[in-house]
């Protein structure tokens, strides 16, 4: 078994215990701090993908800004109180059909994957920024722009949703 194995199946049982840590966190913190173990393990895995563009995005991004919003919302909505979630047969029967749901596109997916052995070759070029940007420029300009457009819209949408409610509340 070479290096490269024996990171990726460490990186691999990482994620999977980050993730089970998560879910069975009953403290929301803890759950976000199992959560941030969950992103460093896949940006392990973009590095070994040749992708470390995108290991040093979701690490800055996912693991850093996001993870820092979800605990100041945590913080603020006080969660520590314990309020009564209501629990009733709807709710069981929701969360059934849903589970039912992921495990049929589950089950779809790893139907229609492939077995093939897959192996990385360090020689390529694939995940590089300067290859990443070029195919970002050049083929897909379009939809780069579009895009662009849209995350502008919601910032300017945001800032006079929040000056409307500042307005009427004086």
């Amino acid at each position: 078994m070479s290096t490269t194995q024996i990171l990726f199946w460490f990186l691999s049982l990482l994620a999977i215990t980050g993730a089970i840590g998560m879910v069975a966190s009953k403290n929301p913190i803890y759950a976000v701090l199992w959560l941030i173990v969950v992103f460093f393990s896949i940006s392990g895995h973009y590095v070994l993908m040749n992708a470390q563009f995108l290991a040093i995005v979701n690490i800055i991004v996912y693991a850093g800004a996001i993870m820092v919003l979800f605990t100041f919302v945590i913080m603020l909505m006080n969660l520590n109180e314990h309020p009564e979630i209501p629990r009733n047969i709807y709710m069981k029967a929701i969360g059934i059909i849903a589970g039912m749901c992921l495990l049929i596109v589950l089950v779809a997916a790893l139907s229609k994957s492939s077995t093939m052995n897959v192996e990385m070759k360090y020689g390529t070029n694939v995940g590089l920024i300067k290859y990443l940007g070029h195919t970002l420029f050049n083929d897909y300009v379009v939809p780069f722009e579009i895009s662009s457009v849209l995350f502008l819209s919601a910032m300017i949408g945001a800032v006079i949703i929040g000056k409307k409610e500042k307005e009427e509340a004086i």
